[in-house]
């Protein structure tokens, strides 16, 4: 089967779950809601194998994260001939990062090159909000996939994005929906620290306010599949949410020679069937 491939690098995201997360989807379900998309690698592998047959809503707060997907979606080619103009050099990269515009497929464009030649696809920005990840120095065969883009512009047929807070996307889940929550982490994998940055785009009270709203999807019989850091705050917010699974994954963080270090990490789910 060729599968369509996630686009954008994103810290965090869940490729590595995709062999296994059949195991904790319902035998059906109506429409999906992921209200924190990131790389959007769970979105587009369901979509692409057929098990989402039906509408899709798909949001983050990050506007420009979601304009880019909204121009993959509806002018893949008029995005594909900005990419087609770009180098992956350390003074196009800085000179693209300094620009400013309001034409969206320019926004764009300048998203994923940045997203696809920085330092390790991470996003960050200043105090005053603007993007200051430094340039990658990758080795790329191929600058960018464009039939890839095609394809995730198909993929993103009856996919609806917006750029909202995640309790505004998930008032829209109904009876025997689905919903994937990815959340950025607000604590380091199995230790006392907090994640510095992601506490600022997800604090504390943002874990408190969706584990309540994850109650309320239960309530709705609203099927859900939460990933989380393994870590004893986070088993005792949660406790009594569906079923727990404890899994491990392999994450190389860091640079050139980093370490390819094994962690856990939590999977909280209820479906349909029983389990």
């Amino acid at each position: 089967m060729n599968i369509t491939k996630p686009i954008l690098r994103w810290a965090g995201g869940k490729s590595w779950l995709l062999q296994d997360i059949h195991k904790y989807l319902p035998n059906d379900f109506n429409n999906y809601h992921e209200p924190f998309i990131g790389g959007g690698s769970v979105f587009i592998y369901l979509k692409s194998t057929g098990i989402i047959q039906n509408k899709a809503y798909l949001s983050d707060l990050n506007e420009s994260l979601i304009n880019s997907y909204k121009i993959i979606k509806s002018f893949p080619e008029e995005l594909i001939s900005h990419l087609k103009k770009y180098e992956n050099t350390s003074d196009a990269y800085y000179r693209l990062r300094d620009v400013v515009t309001e034409n969206n497929i320019e926004k764009a464009a300048i998203f994923i090159y940045l997203n696809r030649t920085s330092f390790n696809g991470i996003y960050r920005v200043n105090l005053k909000g603007k993007y200051n990840v430094p340039f990658g120095n990758r080795n790329l065969m191929q600058l960018f996939d464009y039939e890839n883009i095609l394809k995730c512009s198909d993929t993103y047929v009856n996919a609806f994005f917006s750029a909202n807070d995640f309790l505004k996307s998930l008032s829209k889940a109904q009876e025997y929906d689905l919903v994937f929550l990815d959340p950025p982490y607000t604590i380091a994998h199995e230790n006392n620290g907090f994640i510095k940055y992601n506490q600022k785009i997800f604090a504390w009270e943002d874990q408190i306010r969706l584990k309540k709203a994850i109650e309320e999807l239960n309530d709705k019989n609203v099927h859900f599949i939460l990933t989380n850091a393994a870590h004893s705050s986070i088993d005792k917010l949660y406790d009594g949410i569906g079923n727990k699974k404890i899994l491990k994954r392999y994450s190389l963080i860091g640079g050139k020679g980093a370490k390819r270090s094994l962690y856990n990490e939590y999977l909280y789910y209820k479906n349909q069937n029983g389990l």
